[in-house]
Order: structure tokens, then C-alpha cells, then sequence
């Protein structure tokens, strides 16, 4: 892409489509306002996060054919903060030159897991053994020779573990495919991992790479809890990390930031977990402890700009705020106070009006001069917060 003339100027502005107006939505919508970018949003909420910061929202499904037209002749250039769309009808868009970053072809192979999978085997990165399921019979085979416990993915539309079913034993296998009726699945030999970690990597149309630092997650029932930077890992697993993400952009050949989830192994193998094509829920510490934001390296990349060179300007640790179990519906949020008592601590609330259970309703970062300060500081926070049914 090439930028037209007069593309930052005051009168003239660039105006980026953002598919989807989640919390992505709204920081990369913030990050693209201080650059004087005008932001088209589509989303089917008109109360979504990035409806209060965007300068025009069209409120429809992620999926409309009719509704991705409109907002590619409204805007410059497409990018998205969701996985859920359309793909071939921006692959068609596609087809007559208009920019969409990342391209539709890799949003077609990351949304179905087994194609993902089978991309990355095909240019030799390290994945777990999988195979796509037909019947209770191939799973019970196929799950005895990759021995339990063993995971049953659904290949498409499946977020934050929801699509994901542990399997301990073979008495668990009929109720396996009955919860998954009707989608198709892949069966991935369990890694028994010693952390989990992730790496922001970002390409732009040059073909420059810029890989941010190894950070380190924790996870509770399938969803991010915390994010810990730099992670504690080896300088053999850094490296290791660092190829994988080179690798994975040298063979997607696209532009944007994508969010790279690895296992590491007692032995400090990393294996590849899964990959998302966006800003990532792992790389929101990058706004407070490092030289350059994911949501400012993402449309460096989208816009083909020179990447900025990642550094990092100080430990940090980053919690989900997390809905709470016991209701949904409308909430109030206690112990802002004592929160915002912390030294290097901010808090980002994402403005959803409802609660669920598990829910992302915000997060908080915590930096510091140690890891282990930026750790304390972080848990202190957290503890503050709490999440109050509205009276």
C-alpha cells in the first residue's frame, strides 16, 4: 500500500476500517486518533468499547457481505480485531487491490484450526501432533496412540478455551464429540508443558520484521489471568521463541501484529499453541512498559510505515479484570481508590455496560524496576478490585 498524498494532514486524514469494536478496537482506535488517523469502526453493539473513541461506527454483523462493502468504500484501508468475519468476502474485496491487512488469505487459514495447524507443519514449525476427527471410532484410536489426557478442538470459532475439550480418559470421548454435534473437530496431542508464553511480532509490506519480548502467561480456565515481562524463561527458549515468530511471518508474508501462544516443555522445547492475527490480550503491557505500543506497531504495519524496534523500558505485569461468576448483568467496580494508591500502577477500564462471567472487562498493568515488584504491585491491585452487582 501506498500511502496518498497528504494522508496525516489535519484536513485530509487517512481513514483506517476496523472490523470489530471490542477493547482491541477501542486501544487500537485511541493509538490511531494521537496519529491523526480517522477511525471507522463495524460492530454489532452501537454501546461496544471503541463506539465512545471511533469517528463513525456501523452497527452490524461481523459477517455481512454487504456491510464489509460499505465499510471498505468508507475507509482507506480494512484491518480487524476479530477473527469472526467474513473471509471471502474480503478475499473478494481483495481481488480488486483493496488493501486489508492482515491479508484475507491468512484470516482464512488462522480461523479454522486445523488449517492453521497444517500451514504451520507445511513450513516446518514446531506443532503438536493433531488430526482432523470423522468418528467416535477414529477419536478413540487416534486418542489411545496419541495417549491421555488428550484436547478435542473445534476447528472454527473458538476463543479463550471455549473450543477446546480436555479429554482425561475414554470413558470421556462419547460426551467429547456430543458437546462438539455438528463442527468440526481436530484431536492435538497434549503438551505437557512447564509455562506458557507469547510473543508480539509485527511485519509490515517491506517485509521488515520486529519481534517484542518473550512474555509469560498464566491462565485460568482457558483465559488470560495474567502476563509477566519479561518472562521467566531461558536465553535458549527467548531465542527459540524469537525464530518461531520470524518463521511464522516469513511464511503468512502480510502485514500487521500478530499474537504468537507457545508451550515451553521441561527440556525448553517451545511448541507452537495457536496464533491470533491482531493485537493480542498478552501484548496490552506493551502501552505503559515498552518504547512502542502493539496498537502503534500494528498500524506502523498495516500502513506499511518503517517498524519501530521494540524496547523495553521496564518490568511489568499485566491482570485481566475478569466478570465474576455469581452474576451478569449491570455492575459497579469497589477499590478504585486503593488502587490507584500504587506506585506504577493503571488501570484500563474497557466501558462494557454488562457483566458475565468471565468477561474482559479491563486490565491492569503494573510496572516497576523489578520483576518481582512489578509482580507485587500488580497482585495488590488486583486484590483491590471488586466487582459489585449494580443495586
Amino acid at each position: 500500500m501506498h500511502l496518498k498524498k497528504g494522508a496525516f494532514a489535519s484536513g485530509n486524514p487517512l481513514c483506517i476500517g476496523i472490523i470489530g469494536g471490542g477493547q482491541l478496537g477501542k486501544m487500537l482506535s485511541q493509538e490511531a486518533k494521537r496519529m491523526s488517523l480517522k477511525v471507522l469502526i463495524l460492530d454489532p453493539d452501537p454501546n461496544c468499547p471503541a463506539a465512545k473513541v471511533c469517528d463513525d461506527l456501523i452497527v452490524s454483523d461481523f459477517k455481512s457481505d454487504t456491510s464489509l462493502k460499505l465499510l471498505a468504500s468508507k475507509s482507506d484501508l480494512l484491518t480487524y480485531e476479530i477473527e469472526l468475519t467474513n473471509s471471502a468476502a474480503l478475499k473478494e474485496l481483495g481481488s480488486k487491490n483493496y488493501p486489508i491487512h492482515p491479508s484475507p488469505e491468512t484470516l482464512y487459514l488462522i480461523q479454522n484450526k486445523y488449517r492453521q495447524k497444517s500451514f504451520m507443519k507445511k513450513n516446518k514449525i514446531p506443532v503438536p501432533n493433531f488430526t482432523l476427527i470423522n468418528s467416535e471410532e477414529e477419536l478413540m484410536r487416534i486418542a489411545r496412540d496419541y495417549g491421555f489426557p488428550v484436547i478435542l478442538k473445534a476447528c472454527e470459532d473458538g476463543y479463550d478455551g471455549r473450543g477446546n475439550y480436555f479429554i482425561r480418559s475414554p470413558d470421556e470421548i462419547h460426551d467429547a464429540l456430543k458437546y462438539f454435534a455438528g463442527r468440526q473437530c481436530m484431536l492435538e496431542k497434549f503438551v505437557r508443558f512447564e509455562k506458557e508464553i507469547s510473543i508480539m511480532v509485527a511485519r509490515n509490506m517491506s517485509g521488515q520484521i520486529e519481534c517484542f519480548p518473550v512474555a509469560e502467561n498464566r491462565h485460568k480456565q482457558g483465559i488470560l489471568d495474567r502476563t509477566i515481562v519479561p518472562g521467566r524463561v531461558s536465553n535458549v527458549v527467548k531465542k527459540k521463541a524469537r525464530k518461531i515468530a520470524y518463521n511464522i511471518m516469513h511464511a503468512f508474508k502480510t502485514a500487521g501484529i500478530f499474537g504468537i501462544e507457545m508451550f515451553v516443555t521441561t527440556d525448553d522445547k517451545v511448541v507452537l499453541n495457536e496464533i491470533a492475527p491482531r493485537p493480542h490480550n498478552s501484548g496490552h503491557y506493551t502501552i505503559e512498559a515498552s518504547s512502542v505500543s502493539q496498537f502503534e506497531q500494528h498500524l506502523r504495519a498495516v500502513l506499511n510505515l518503517p517498524l519501530s524496534k521494540p524496547e523495553l523500558l521496564s518490568p511489568a505485569t499485566m491482570y485481566n479484570i475478569l466478570g465474576p461468576n455469581e452474576f451478569q448483568g449491570a455492575y459497579t467496580l469497589d477499590g478504585i481508590k486503593p488502587l490507584f494508591a500504587i506506585p506504577g500502577v493503571k488501570l484500563h477500564l474497557y466501558g462494557k455496560y454488562i457483566t458475565k462471567p468471565h468477561r474482559k472487562l479491563g486490565h491492569i498493568t503494573a510496572v516497576a524496576n523489578s520483576l518481582r515488584q512489578s509482580m507485587r504491585r500488580a497482585e495488590l491491585a488486583s486484590r483491590s478490585l471488586r466487582i459489585i452487582e449494580a443495586s
